[in-house]
């Protein structure tokens, strides 16, 4: 149980929440009394500049308990970032208020920092101190950066497999994460029992607590279940991240204001307005990113150095409802429309003038769903078919960022994603071109869904790859993809586990790739 002190409150009284002044609520608790550490869900920082970034935390004692075993009263929370990681040199300090409205979770925008350097951070409330997490600011603009690293993760269903691959994340020297999305799953708990999945059985290794996320307490369970992992709090406070989420924050497959069951938008509406809001209060994201009128501003971009601009985009909120039904289909008419879209007007204009307008050596687009025209065969279709949910649904949209790539800046981008639940490396061709590849994609697998998984032998593997040759490797195995960039390669490294189902598992290369700058394609490292 959770000792609050209600006998000090402080009326009125100005704070300093990173260098802007707030005042302080009437009802503010300013000095908590916890039987337990606040800080059971970690720390993180994401969304760095060259200035700084923004640093989270939640308070919440009790996670898995109504309100994270908190009052409904916003609570005083210190935090101090440093310029070692013994805290010697104290770079900023301040107060900031973890508000019940936003599940007492804080987002502390720092700023005024030094370029291009790591800084640490921590957290205290109620006599108690954080977990040190590692941020890290961005080089200016126009500076020279030889090299950069990051990870591309994310498809993390909390039953079908432990964090390992996180756990290794954490370890590995990067310069920032991308989680691609389904940081949660929105399922219910169906039991210990084995499930097929792809294909194959999977035996639970872990249960969620309660029945399918709806409402904004069950989304928030959810989020708590999730980020109690030490594997997952690991890696956030290794590194900052960049975050998007993809369907499963919300329900599967849903698109703009359809969900996959046919509920009217009016109502579906307000189930991705609650999750949209715990999903927020979850993430290391800006205030400019907080649900407005049940809408995120999510597409955004990040420029390190002049060696890279990365793209970070939203492939669900603008999205046309998926065609034909949804599914694995033949593409038919509908799925070449020009009314049809996968970012909307605004975001694509947005990407499109971003993309023509960099300077810099690489560009990066970090988005959530295959871009690659990838073909298969099903039993009793004469056609190869293709998915309705990834862009192949949209060709108008691929065709369009294809066609931008290759007139404004051909052999400098590249592309990266996830949702399938396999590793996939391979170029993107124009298929109203002239058969060269415009750029290539890597797709992360994910970090546990779908098990264990069957390797690169089974017969999905060997229908895609005979039906699409401008994949390069494809494998149904858990990991992540690690990218190192640098004047004039881009080197994508796909990881592979051995095992999520038990602890321990061992981490390998699958598949090495190096693409040149100014030569598109993918060449074997």
């Amino acid at each position: 149980m959770t000792v609050i002190d209600r006998r000090r409150l402080l009326a009125a009284m100005p704070f300093v929440w990173a260098g802007a002044a707030m005042a302080a609520p009437r009802n503010l608790v300013d000095a908590p009394g916890f039987l337990a550490s606040p800080f059971t869900l970690g720390v993180a920082s994401g969304d760095p500049d060259a200035q700084g970034f923004v640093l989270w935390t939640r308070i919440a004692p009790e996670p898995l308990e109504p309100g994270g075993g908190m009052v409904a009263a916003p609570v005083l929370v210190r935090w101090e970032v440093a310029e070692d990681p013994g805290f010697r040199r104290i770079a900023q300090r301040g107060d900031t208020i973890a508000h019940p409205e936003l599940a007492h979770s804080v987002h502390v925008e720092v700023a005024g920092l030094a370029p291009a350097r790591p800084y640490w951070y921590r957290f205290l409330c109620g006599g108690h101190r954080s977990a040190t997490g590692r941020a890290a600011t961005l080089p200016l603009p126009d500076a020279r950066l030889d090299r950069l690293s990051f990870v591309v993760a994310g498809c993390q269903h909390y039953e079908e497999g432990l964090y390992t691959a996180w756990r290794h994340i954490a370890a590995e020297p990067v310069d920032f994460v991308f989680h691609y999305g389904d940081y949660i799953y929105e399922g219910p708990d169906r039991g210990p029992h084995p499930r097929r999945i792809g294909g194959h059985v999977v035996t639970p290794v872990r249960r969620h607590i309660g029945g399918e996320t709806y409402g904004i307490d069950q989304y928030r369970l959810r989020y708590a279940q999730y980020k109690s992992d030490p594997d997952l709090q690991a890696a956030h406070a290794a590194a900052p991240w960049f975050v998007s989420f993809d369907d499963h924050e919300v329900d599967n497959n849903w698109a703009g204001d359809c969900d996959q069951d046919g509920t009217p938008p009016a109502l579906f509406l307000l189930r991705r307005a609650m999750a949209m809001q715990a999903y927020y209060e979850h993430m290391p994201l800006r205030a400019r990113s907080m649900p407005v009128d049940g809408r995120m501003a999510m597409f955004r971009d990040a420029r390190f150095g002049d060696l890279m601009h990365a793209f970070f985009l939203d492939t669900r909120q603008y999205r046309s409802d998926q065609a034909q039904g949804d599914g694995d289909l033949v593409q038919g008419p509908e799925v070449f429309s020009p009314d049809r879209t996968m970012l909307g007007h605004v975001q694509e204009r947005w990407l499109f003038d971003g993309l023509a307008r960099s300077e810099a050596r690489w560009n990066l687009i970090a988005q959530q769903v295959r871009l690659m025209a990838m073909h298969y065969r099903l039993p009793g279709i004469a056609e190869p078919v293709a998915s309705m949910d990834q862009w192949t649904g949209y060709m108008h949209s691929q065709r369009a960022l294809l066609s931008h790539i290759a007139n404004h800046c051909p052999g400098n981008v590249m592309t990266v994603s996830g949702d399938a639940h396999r590793h996939y490396a391979g170029d993107l061709i124009h298929d109203q071109g002239d058969g060269r590849v415009i750029s290539s994609e890597y797709l992360a697998t994910s970090i546990t869904s779908g098990g264990d998984g069957v390797g690169d032998t089974d017969d999905f593997t060997r229908n895609v790859r005979r039906h699409t040759p401008a994949i390069k490797a494809m494998t149904d195995r858990r990991g992540y993809v690690l990218c190192k960039v640098s004047r004039d390669a881009f080197r994508g490294e796909l990881k592979v586990l051995d095992t999520v189902a038990s602890p321990g598992g061992v981490l390998s290369d699958y598949a090495v790739f190096v693409s040149e700058r100014g030569r598109p394609g993918l060449i074997p490292a």
